[in-house]
């Protein structure tokens, strides 16, 4: 028990310190003063998970075909805002692609940056609804281990990023995986119209190539301000290797998934039984990453169109 105190103890303390070189600027943004409400709406997300399914057990889905497009339509608008805000801001500071520290000074662009940052913080909180619409439509298979890793830490981890580096190195990344959100929402936003646009969406794993191809720079470019020694704190740097690691791994297990077996699946059915319809089992499912993202919904909205047994709840 006395272990168990002094590592509390110890915890509380770093905390406490952790905050006297916090950014000053951000402290009384919303979410910002602390960090139980980014952690309990984390906790609710993950609660949901669990309790979701057990409500919709027994239940018609959800239809949601126009809350969709509007949703993903509005989630373009706003990483085009993030992106936008972000390019702008830094290009006005003159911030260095190779090695740009943290300034913490109320200069209006070093602000906008911070702004920038934080509305991108948001964005990974309200792409939580990505996992509710699944929820209620009962595309439960479409909620991978890649789905929710990639929705639960982005959303947490990002509340560190924002407290204590709300500029510098940190828009890099941030405006870069906007700018692949615009193109990830917009494909989402037309598939929900259903087949007759469904049918012009041939780039959707290019989507996903795209999103490794991030990872990678994210890692190449966090390398590169190591070498050069750039004053950023390392510990974040070295923290974002590992996490972009973890990515390209889980992404790349899912495009192979998706993309490589895919053919051998329908070749097998093909030559086997029967196809139902005409279409091969899984030919139009997908897993969910961008988490997976990068091809659940254009299944959701294909699914969503085709009739079930029984009625699809509709808005």
């Amino acid at each position: 028990m006395d272990i168990i105190k002094h590592i509390i103890n110890d915890t509380v303390e770093f905390y406490k310190w952790s905050l006297t070189i916090a950014d000053k600027r951000v402290e009384k943004w919303p979410l910002m003063d602390s960090p139980l409400p980014t952690l309990a709406i984390s906790s609710s997300y993950l609660l949901f998970l669990w309790l979701g399914p057990k409500y919709m057990q027994g239940r018609e889905p959800f239809q949601l075909r126009k809350t969709l497009i509007v949703y993903n339509f509005s989630m373009v608008i706003l990483n085009f805002f993030i992106f936008k805000e972000l390019f702008l801001a830094a290009r006005a500071a003159n911030y260095s692609y190779i090695c740009q520290p943290v300034d913490y000074s109320d200069d209006p662009n070093e602000v906008r940056v911070a702004a920038a940052l934080w509305w991108y913080f948001i964005s990974k909180g309200v792409e939580y609804l990505d996992t509710v619409f699944f929820i209620l439509r009962k595309k439960f298979n479409q909620i991978s281990f890649l789905h929710v890793y990639h929705h639960c830490t982005m959303f947490t981890l990002w509340w560190i990023g924002i407290k204590w580096v709300a500029g510098g190195q940190s828009f890099f990344g941030a405006h870069m995986n906007a700018a692949i959100h615009v193109l990830m929402y917009l494909y989402y936003g037309l598939a929900a119209f259903g087949p007759k646009i469904q049918k012009y969406l041939w780039w959707k794993k290019y989507l996903t190539i795209i999103q490794m191809i991030q990872f990678h720079v994210t890692i190449g470019h966090t390398a590169l301000s190591l070498y050069s020694d750039c004053p950023f704190p390392k510990w974040m740097h070295w923290c974002l290797i590992g996490y972009a690691l973890t990515f390209i791994i889980l992404f790349g297990n899912f495009y192979y998934q998706t993309y490589r077996r895919q053919p051998r699946r329908e070749t097998t059915a093909k030559t086997g039984k029967a196809l139902h319809n005409g279409v091969s089992n899984g030919a139009l499912t997908s897993s969910n990453g961008n988490a997976g993202k990068m091809d659940d919904k254009p299944a959701a909205a294909e699914t969503g169109r085709r009739k079930r047994k029984g009625r699809a709840k509709r808005e």
